[in-house]
C-alpha cells in the first residue's frame, strides 16, 4: 500500500535522498572523473553584518543530519542571535556531505525564521505568559519543529500534544468554540461546568467566552458559574467583530475587579503578533500567538564552498576563506577569517569531530541564549 500521507521519511533523510536532483548527479560527474577534493563550506544568510539579527534554530536537528559522516563541524549554538557570517561550517570531502544540503539548508531556515518570529512576540510582552498556538497553521508532520523553535526563543508553552510528547513538554489548551457550540446557545454554563467536572485537576480552569454573547456578558457569566475554580477567561474574539480590542480587554477587567473577581486571569488570543502584544500587554495576563511564528518566512540561507584543498575559493558575491563570527563586547556581530584572531567571542563552536557529536541540545539553556544575545544587541528596540 502506498504511503497515505505526503510525508518525506526520517530514512529518506538520512539516506541522503531527500535532497535536490542535482546534487546526486554532481555525485555522478565527480565520481566519475575521480574528483573529491577537502572542502571547507559555509551556511550563510547574508556574507557581511547588516544590523538586522535573526535567532538561529534547527541546529540539533542539523547536527543529527551530519552525524556519523567523516566530517567536521562547527556551528553557533542555538539561542545565538546573528546578523551576517557563517552560521555553520562544515570541514571534510565534498562527496562525504554533498548530498544533505537540501535537508541541512530546511532544517535551519524554517526553524530560524519561526523561532525569531517567536523572539520578537516574546520581548513584546515580556512580563505576560505567552504560548505558541501556531501548530495548525503547518503540515502535521513539522508540528514539533513549530513548537520547538517557539521553545527556543522563550515562549512559555505550547499547544500541540504530540509535539510535547516529543518535546518533553506537557501541551496547554482548554477549551475551543467547538465545546460551547456543542452545548448550544445559552448553555454555556453547562459547557464549563462539565469541562471543570470532566478534567485533570493539573489542567487550568480557563473558560473561553466570546462564542455566542458579549465578551462581559459570557465573562461575567464564567465567573459566576465556577467561582473559585475559574483561573482565568479566554477571549478570541473574531477579528471582524473585535473593534477597540483594548477596550474590551480592559473593560472585562474592571467588571471582573469590581464584583471580586480580581484574581481570575485574562487571556487573550487570535490573530496576535508583536504589535498587537504591545498595545495589549498592560490590559491582558496572557497570549496565544499562532500565525506569527508559524507563517514566518524562512531565514533565506545557503550554503557555499570557500575553501578547496585548503586554497581560499567563492563564488563571485561570496567571500572566500574559512571564516569566524564574534560577539563584541558592545553587542557587535564581527567576522573575520578564522586564521586571524580578533576581539570578541568566538561564536562557532565544535559541534561534530569527524562525525561524532561533541555538543548537547536543552531547550531551556537556548532560550536562556536568546534572552540574554537579544539584550546584548539591541533586539527588542
Amino acid at each position: 500500500m502506498s504511503d497515505r500521507f505526503d510525508v518525506v521519511s526520517e530514512a529518506a533523510i538520512r539516506d541522503g535522498t531527500a535532497t535536490d536532483a542535482y546534487f546526486l548527479r554532481t555525485e555522478t560527474t565527480l565520481e566519475a572523473t575521480g574528483k573529491n577534493p577537502n572542502v571547507v563550506a559555509e551556511v550563510t544568510a547574508d556574507q557581511f553584518p547588516t544590523g538586522e539579527f535573526e535567532l538561529l534554530a534547527g541546529v540539533k536537528d542539523a547536527a543529527h543530519l551530519l552525524e556519523g559522516l567523516p566530517v567536521d563541524v562547527d556551528a553557533m549554538e542555538e539561542g545565538r542571535l546573528f546578523d551576517g557570517g557563517p552560521v555553520f561550517t562544515i570541514e571534510g570531502r565534498y562527496l562525504d556531505f554533498a548530498r544533505y544540503e537540501t535537508s541541512l539548508l530546511g532544517f535551519l531556515s524554517h526553524a530560524s525564521g519561526m523561532a525569531t518570529n517567536a523572539l520578537e512576540t516574546r520581548l513584546a510582552a515580556p512580563d505576560s505568559t505567552v504560548l505558541s498556538f501556531g501548530a495548525r497553521h503547518v503540515h502535521p508532520s513539522i508540528a514539533a519543529v513549530v513548537e520547538r523553535s517557539a521553545l527556543v526563543a522563550g515562549l512559555d508553552g505550547i499547544s500541540h500534544v504530540a509535539a510535547g510528547e516529543m518535546l518533553g513538554v506537557d501541551a496547554s489548551g482548554t477549551m475551543p468554540h467547538a465545546l460551547l457550540i456543542c452545548f448550544g446557545n445559552g448553555n454555556q454554563e453547562g459547557a464549563w461546568r462539565a469541562f471543570d467536572d470532566a478534567v485533570g485537576d493539573d489542567v487550568p480552569r480557563v473558560a473561553l467566552c466570546d462564542t455566542f454573547s458579549d465578551e462581559k456578558d459570557e465573562v461575567l457569566r464564567a465567573a459566576e458559574a465556577l467561582g473559585d475554580s475559574l483561573d482565568s477567561v479566554r477571549i478570541d474574539t473574531t477579528s471582524s467583530r473585535r473593534g477597540n480590542f483594548r477596550h474590551i480587554l480592559r473593560e472585562l477587567r474592571w467588571e471582573l475587579d469590581s464584583r471580586g473577581f480580581e484574581d481570575v486571569g485574562i487571556f487573550a488570543s487570535g490573530g496576535l503578533g508583536p504589535d498587537e502584544l504591545r498595545e495589549l500587554r498592560d490590559a491582558a495576563d496572557g497570549f496565544g500567538v499562532g500565525s506569527h511564528i508559524s507563517n514566518a518566512d524562512p531565514v533565506d540561507f545557503a550554503l557555499d564552498i570557500v575553501e578547496v584543498d585548503g586554497e581560499p575559493v567563492a563564488k563571485r558575491g561570496k567571500l572566500s576563506g574559512k571564516k569566524q563570527a564574534y560577539r563584541t563586547a558592545d553587542g557587535g556581530h564581527h567576522v573575520g577569517l578564522a586564521r586571524h584572531d580578533a576581539e570578541g567571542e568566538p561564536l562557532l563552536q565544535p559541534l561534530l569531530r569527524d562525525g561524532e557529536l561533541v555538543r548537547e541540545f536543552a531547550v531551556a539553556d537556548a532560550a536562556r541564549r536568546a534572552g540574554d544575545d537579544a539584550a546584548a544587541v539591541g533586539f527588542e528596540d
